[in-house]
């Protein structure tokens, strides 16, 4: 199992994350959170103050994770807060509007840019830096809308997909020297970024809930972790619909 003793959060002010630092924080970590937004994070930090113990380190800063020339220097700073990795999750990310990307190729860019090239950008830097150290666990937060294209959001989707590869040939490459990594796939999840979505039914889960599975999903080093669970039999279903049929259907 791995230590989350101390633990770098990257896209801190997202809800999932913010869930996931509070719990954190309860069960006796340290933190150093990385976010966009200054009041936000400002908020967050002052909050997981509250709730940690004497013994607890809670720091962080505000960073434009497109700036990918900063991103070395923003991990060695969380490194040397907290005087080393046990864990990093990365949580950063937007939802895209899809109509919009496919107007305007300059969005679709940045869109792409913040949802893969900077998540991959990060993942490379702390891959070489725990293969040295030989132990602790990568998390990323992809999507179940990576597994497959849909014409609601393939631009996002591919996003996410490369991130999945991404991190399976990373899980792969880490595996021999005691380093876990893993994907996380949330299905949909009730958070100020899916507001404007019908949220009634049983597939919509809670930030709080969600972010319960990604630190169990850490502590046992589980490479790919759909939450809730049943997303891996939903998706198990659509990724083997028949292409023929598949492009006939409105998802």
């Amino acid at each position: 199992m791995n230590s989350l003793k101390r633990v770098v959060i990257i896209g801190a002010t997202s809800t999932i994350a913010e869930h996931t630092a509070r719990q954190l924080v309860e069960k006796g970590a340290s933190l150093y959170c990385i976010g966009r937004n200054p009041d936000k994070l400002q908020a967050l930090l002052q909050d997981l103050k509250v709730r940690a113990g004497d013994n607890q380190r809670i720091d962080g800063c505000v960073a434009d994770l497109l700036d990918v020339d900063r991103h070395d220097a923003l991990i060695e700073t969380a490194e040397q807060a907290l005087g080393g990795m046990d864990a990093v999750l990365i949580a950063h990310g937007t939802l895209p509007d899809q109509q919009a990307c496919q107007r305007d190729v300059a969005l679709m860019r940045r869109e792409v840019e913040t949802n893969a090239l900077s998540v991959i950008s990060l993942l490379t830097l702390l891959g070489n830096r725990f293969e040295q150290q030989g132990a602790g666990v990568i998390a990323a937060i992809g999507s179940v809308a990576g597994n497959r294209g849909r014409q609601s959001n393939y631009v996002y989707g591919a996003a996410k997909g490369m991130v999945a590869i991404f991190l399976q040939g990373l899980r792969n490459r880490l595996a021999a020297h005691g380093v876990d990594v893993v994907t996380l796939k949330p299905g949909f999840v009730a958070t100020p970024m899916t507001a404007d979505f019908d949220r009634s039914g049983p597939l919509w889960a809670q930030p709080q809930d969600v972010a319960r599975g990604i630190i169990k999903a850490m502590i046992h080093g589980r490479g790919e972790t759909y939450l809730p669970g049943f997303w891996r039999w939903i998706m198990l279903v659509i990724t083997h619909i028949p292409e023929p049929l598949f492009k006939r259907m409105t998802l």
